[in-house]
């Protein structure tokens, strides 16, 4: 069985990134790719029409990562208080999850998707935490993130 070239429209993990010409089985291509509109069969037609493309994919994804990178400034500069009871010994009831910190970051302005907070573990202490946040194109920033007693 050959394998058969189409060309990317979109990023698809361990295939290839937008606009690129990769080999790949034609089952894949006739049944999942295709279909899902995440390539096109590379023809002469179509290679033509994607090396115009390049450019404007190009100045997109410039854009993008520009916009990822004033934002990542902005969360830089940002830094976001967040009240928790506490018990014996300043020991949090539950813990700050990225879901508390999306909605003290939305207060302060700044409008993110929880799903790119990166938090290892629920933060269970009081104090300044350092919080990273993934904002996509290779960008990513830290938070100041103080957890304080609720009065």
């Amino acid at each position: 069985m050959t394998a058969v070239q189409v060309i990317l429209r979109e990023d698809v993990p361990n295939v290839g990134k937008t606009g690129e010409i990769v080999r790949v089985k034609p089952g894949f291509a006739r049944n999942y790719l295709i279909p899902q509109d995440l390539a096109v069969l590379a023809t002469s037609k179509n290679v033509a029409r994607i090396e115009h493309d390049r450019t404007q994919i190009a100045a997109e994804k410039a854009k993008a990562r520009k916009d990822s990178e004033s934002l990542g400034e902005r969360l830089a500069a940002a830094s976001v208080t967040i009240q928790k009871n506490v018990g014996a010994e300043d020991k949090l009831f539950g813990s700050v999850t990225a879901k508390e910190i999306e909605a003290a970051l939305a207060l302060e302005g700044i409008r993110l998707d929880r799903k790119r907070i990166q938090l290892a573990e629920p933060i269970r202490s009081l104090g300044v935490h350092e919080v990273s946040v993934k904002l996509g194109n290779d960008v990513s920033a830290v938070v100041k993130v103080w957890v304080v007693a609720k009065k």
